[in-house]
């Protein structure tokens, strides 16, 4: 008998059919069990858990002398999320949250992730690492049906943000990505960050932003339908998506995820790093009454960063960095400054920040009051 799981993972390999038949000759699937093995048994072995976006787990800025390997466990879960309101998305997730979680290593670390792909799941999932070489960043070697489990170690040998994703072949790729599964990894270099004249720089606080554009179908009333399962939500969702058109573009997973009782915090002359995805759409973004110090744009930290900037740019599938000193207190909005995209869609964030307001940097000289018009605020052109 067929079950439901095992045509939704046939479609899911007939689909990516075009893509396996041009890459016939690279052998997408890899067997690598006849590669000369490597010892790393004198390494020293660290086992870090993953937290939930925004926060990032715990790591040192700067690294031991000698390399590590950096244990991680991941679980792939598929669930609905209410991405707004009445709008519901059948999400695919690494860990349950959109974005997943943010790895920190340190360049010349070994990356071993342990995936595990819930029993109770009904597609085909594998991890394309943008920080990994070789064998499809990992994907490769990591798709895994529900109810398996498969361990990847790859040398981070690239210091900077990068984006991870699933990638399982074919069109089941921007389904799975736009239905949440994307994520980022940071390589720190082994003596920490650096500013554009090669002097050490340090943060108080890291924040890590992922930023998803959605697809949610629409009925003939013009109401966000609601499926039963992800299975049952690919057709449409696939309409919406050839469209390009996003029904929503949000930080963390929905509209308002990281604003009112849940916006980030920070305190006066703290240094905030801020890292940005975005696995599938370019983004651009902006701290409203702030700026980027130091910003590594393309996420590579072996190249200066820029300064000052006021907005700056992700390149879609890529993840980058941003140092911002806070000098003032008050709420400032992070936003992706296609303001369209900010305001009407969701991709807003607010920053919390605690402290003494400084008169020098800003002062309001006259609180708004009435005037005559007719004497006053006159333009001398005609």
């Amino acid at each position: 008998m067929l079950t439901r799981r095992a045509a939704l993972i046939g479609a899911a390999g007939a689909a990516a059919a075009p893509f396996l038949a041009i890459n016939a000759k690279a052998e997408e699937i890899m067997d690598t069990s006849i590669a000369e093995s490597v010892d790393l048994s004198n390494l020293q072995r660290v086992k870090r858990r993953l937290v939930r976006p925004p926060m990032v787990h715990e790591h040192e800025q700067s690294a031991p002398a000698e390399p590590r390997i950096v244990e991680f466990e991941m679980q792939i879960v598929e669930k609905e999320v209410e991405v707004d309101s009445g709008a519901y998305l059948q999400a695919m997730t690494f860990n349950g949250s959109i974005p997943g979680p943010m790895m920190v290593v340190h360049q010349g670390d070994y990356v071993e992730l342990t995936l595990y792909n819930s029993p109770e799941n009904l597609m085909q999932h594998n991890i394309d690492f943008h920080a990994a070489t070789g064998a499809l960043g990992g994907g490769s070697l990591t798709l895994v049906n529900p109810g398996e489990k498969t361990t990847l170690r790859f040398k981070a040998t690239r210091a900077g943000t990068f984006v991870y994703h699933c990638a399982p072949g074919g069109p089941m790729i921007p389904w799975h990505v736009v239905s949440g599964m994307s994520g980022a990894i940071m390589v720190l270099p082994r003596d920490g960050l650096k500013d554009e004249k090669g002097n050490p720089v340090s943060y108080d606080r890291v924040y890590y932003i992922g930023e998803n554009d959605f697809y949610v179908p629409k009925d003939e009333n013009g109401d966000y339908k609601r499926f039963s399962d992800v299975g049952e939500s690919y057709p449409d969702t696939l309409e919406v998506m050839n469209g390009l058109i996003p029904s929503h573009v949000v930080f963390n997973g929905k509209v308002g995820s990281l604003t009112g009782d849940r916006a980030l915090h920070a305190n006066q002359g703290e240094k905030v790093l801020f890292v940005h995805s975005q696995a599938n759409r370019d983004s651009r973004p902006h701290l409203i009454g702030g700026h980027g110090d130091l910003v590594w744009e393309t996420g590579k930290f072996a190249n200066p960063p820029e300064r000052d900037l006021e907005t700056w740019f992700i390149r879609g599938g890529s993840a980058g960095a941003a140092l911002y000193e806070f000098r003032q207190p008050g709420v400032y909005a992070y936003v992706n400054h296609n303001l369209i995209e900010a305001v009407n869609l969701g991709a807003t964030a607010h920053v919390v920040v605690e402290g003494e307001w400084n008169n020098d940097l800003m002062e309001q000289v006259q609180a708004p009051t009435e005037y005559n018009a007719a004497y006053e605020g006159k333009s001398a052109l005609p």
